[in-house]
């Protein structure tokens, strides 16, 4: 008689970039149990030296426990953020994040040029500062000297791949500078404001009219290999061809590919798949396993409110982006600057922990005793604000208690992402259950007032790491050719129970606070 001999399951990572931090999860391929995590903090500001997000990649998979069993691994990072390199593989100057600003005039003037309603059909959105086509705008406007340097464009978690996969500077990397290995997905390329989730392929008038330079996409016959492959295990002296003088933009791969498989450099050995990576909203969609007639509202420190469809969006007004997915669907999306950190911007001025914020926002009715806030704390991308500031109004001998202050904030919060979650819907988007994620769902007081605030179902997935976790699929789509299929664990959830008396105090503060702008 004889016994079969137990086999290790197959491991794959996932890596969250975010804004704060850098995640990595390790889980099984086949079933996605979690086997072990790790993270590390990223630098504070809306400007950051993208090799920060390296440093913090590397500390973060070392205290996840390294990958040396581990078979693929895919990162899903910040979107919009603007990575600029020069020929050498070099930054060219710290990377703009997707919630600076500066860019606010540049989107206004690209909107001026081209028209909205065009943007909207040519790139299913309108461009917001968020964007990276603003970026490109005001880089080409306020550092011209920066902008002719430019020999590749590309977003925060295609940097990451690439340096994953072994390149970068002569110094940093094993296989040198070669920006014809850049990559992308489409989830992210959505949010260039110069890629069509429609036709599937870079609007390259729309790029040169933001950095006033012509573009092209990596690889392919450019580089002499038809099959457009990226290369790997190549010498350090594979460097990018720039003779034709257009910039490099990574080209886009779909769901299950792979970006190439790694050398072994720093803490990563050779021969990992690498995924294509996708933008954190789609990773989180991803994550989530979310299907066509589920809304996600994310509350972290920006708030977004996307839905899985099965055909593009394209909405005139801007108000909805009309992203792709990282599943070969759309992901109609609207975002918000002021999320968590409204609460707890409100919790310390109260100088109260998330529990006693809680206790209080549930001692109060709902409507908050006529209090409404309108949390436009950090001026805001959805409405198109970013020059604003909130607005607290109601405010009488009999209102102003701890206890309303604490609600109001969180029926703000909430309302601001209900507007949203409406534009999505007015797009002709199905919606059957909201799923409620980020560190501040897990407030008990933020998922009694939710269930009050939308109208449909909703749902709070467990803890987790959502937007590592859809990267950690997608590392096992690529690794099988299979979407992998592991089930959603929930924690709570709670029918509908409408409360108007929050949308029309919301209301009113929203116009009080319309009249004090200039």
């Amino acid at each position: 008689m004889t016994t079969e001999t137990p086999t290790n399951p197959t491991l794959v990572a996932g890596v969250d970039s975010s804004t704060q931090s850098c995640k990595v999860v390790v889980r099984e391929a086949d079933t996605g149990r979690l086997v072990r995590q790790g993270t590390a903090k990223h630098p504070e500001g809306t400007e950051v030296p993208p090799e920060a997000w390296w440093e913090a990649l590397v500390a973060a998979i070392e205290a996840a426990g390294g990958l040396d069993d581990v078979a693929a691994i895919s990162v899903a990072g910040q979107q919009h953020g603007l990575v600029a390199l020069d020929s050498d593989g070099a930054v060219v100057r710290d990377a703009l994040l997707w919630n600076d600003t500066r860019s606010a005039r540049a989107a206004h003037d690209l909107i001026d040029e081209v028209g909205a309603a065009e943007y909207a059909r040519r790139t299913g959105s309108v461009p917001v500062a968020s964007f990276t086509a603003t970026k490109l705008r005001w880089l080409r406007d306020a550092e011209p000297e920066n902008a002719a340097r430019v020999a590749a464009v590309a977003l925060p978690h295609d940097w990451l791949t690439w340096r994953l996969l072994g390149y970068g500077t002569r110094a940093s990397s094993a296989l040198g500078p070669d920006l014809e290995a850049l990559v992308t997905d489409r989830s992210d390329a959505s949010g260039t404001s110069y890629w069509s989730p429609a036709d599937e392929a870079y609007d390259l008038d729309l790029f040169e009219r933001a950095l006033g330079r012509a573009g092209r996409e990596a690889g392919g016959a450019d580089r002499g290999d038809a099959s457009g492959a990226a290369p790997t295990g190549e010498s350090p002296e594979s460097v990018t061809s720039t003779a034709d003088g257009r910039v490099v933009l990574p080209r886009v791969l779909q769901a299950e590919e792979a970006a190439g498989t790694t050398v072994a450099h720093g803490p990563v050995p050779a021969g990992l798949v690498v995924g294509a990576g996708a933008g954190d909203n789609a990773g989180a969609a991803l994550g989530l396993d979310a299907t066509v007639g589920d809304l996600v509202i994310s509350i972290g420190t920006s708030g977004t409110a996307f839905a899985v469809t099965d055909a593009p969006v394209t909405d005139g007004d801007g108000t909805v982006a009309g992203f792709a997915d990282a599943a070969g669907g759309f992901l109609p999306l609207v975002a918000t600057l002021n999320a968590a950190r409204v609460l707890a911007s409100i919790g310390t001025l109260l100088g109260v922990d998330h529990d006693e914020f809680a206790r209080l926002a549930l001692a109060a009715q709902p409507g908050s005793g006529g209090l409404s806030l309108v949390p436009y704390f950090e001026g805001e991308r959805t409405p198109d604000l970013p020059d604003a500031t909130a607005t607290l109004s109601g405010l009488t001998l009999a209102s102003t208690t701890r206890e309303n202050l604490a609600r109001a904030a969180i029926e703000g919060m909430l309302s601001a992402l209900a507007d949203g979650a409406a534009a999505v819907r007015d797009q002709g988007v199905e919606v059957r259950r909201a799923l409620l994620i980020g560190g501040a769902a897990l407030n008990p007081a933020v998922q009694a007032v939710a269930a009050q605030v939308f109208d449909v179902p909703v749902v709070v997935p467990s803890p987790g790491e959502y937007v590592a976790d859809g990267a950690a699929r997608q590392a096992a789509w690529a690794l099988s050719g299979t979407r992998p299929r592991w089930g959603l664990s929930t924690s709570a959830s709670f029918d509908p129970e409408p409360q108007p008396a929050i949308s029309a105090r919301y209301r009113e503060a929203q116009a009080l606070g319309s009249l004090s702008r200039p």
